[in-house]
């Protein structure tokens, strides 16, 4: 009577092990760092912010945490140790960084340091102040449009076209946490803040 259960135990386990499935999931700390270094260079390299200090570095995300679970010490994690690199350089993303520096140290320079324009929660430029610059629309209108392709490109580039609102998020939150003191971002409830 023992031996069929041990028997039946192992076919379990053995079903087990065979529908272990990978997950791809978000790379996060990845995207975080390609963000910083993207939006650090457009703003750098077009005059609008001073380089990037020791401390406006993200601290490395927190180690792992031993798991409880028995199924996991039977069935080993399907990922990789580190996290993967988010490829944000292509023919086509390079161009929309060119883009973007000679807009930022042109005209939108100017309309953020007024507080005409500013960041909102979704990775995008709005009008804040109309009054304050007259035909800001269409500088603003530009600028998103890279911006929506360029969210779009880095997906595709990753092939995970369904990445694009995280890494809209990613970058969203990366322009307002690295734009100069005195600029305006609207938060996720629509009210502008002054950073």
């Amino acid at each position: 009577m023992r031996k069929p259960l041990i028997v039946f135990g192992l076919f379990v386990l053995v079903a087990l092990v065979g529908c272990v499935t990978i997950n791809v999931y978000f790379p996060e700390a990845a995207a975080q760092k390609a963000a910083d270094q993207f939006i650090g260079t457009v703003l750098e390299d077009s005059g609008a912010a001073k380089p990037a200090s020791k401390d406006d570095k993200v601290p490395p995300p927190a180690g792992k945490q031993p798991s409880a679970s028995l199924l996991d010490l039977v069935i080993p994690a399907a990922h990789a140790a580190e996290a993967p690199d988010l490829q944000i350089r292509t023919p086509e993303t390079d161009a929309i960084r060119q883009r973007m520096t000679s807009r930022f140290g042109g005209q939108l320079k100017t309309l953020f340091n007024a507080g005409a324009v500013g960041f909102t929660a979704d990775g995008l430029v709005a009008v804040r102040d109309a009054a304050a610059a007259p035909g800001a629309d269409g500088v603003v209108s530009e600028e998103n449009a890279d911006r929506n392709a360029l969210y779009q490109a880095i997906a595709k580039a990753n092939g995970h076209p369904d990445w694009e609102p995280q890494i809209r998020k990613t970058f969203a939150d990366g322009w307002i946490q690295k734009a100069p003191p005195g600029w305006y971002y609207r938060d996720a409830s629509g009210a502008w803040k002054r950073k």
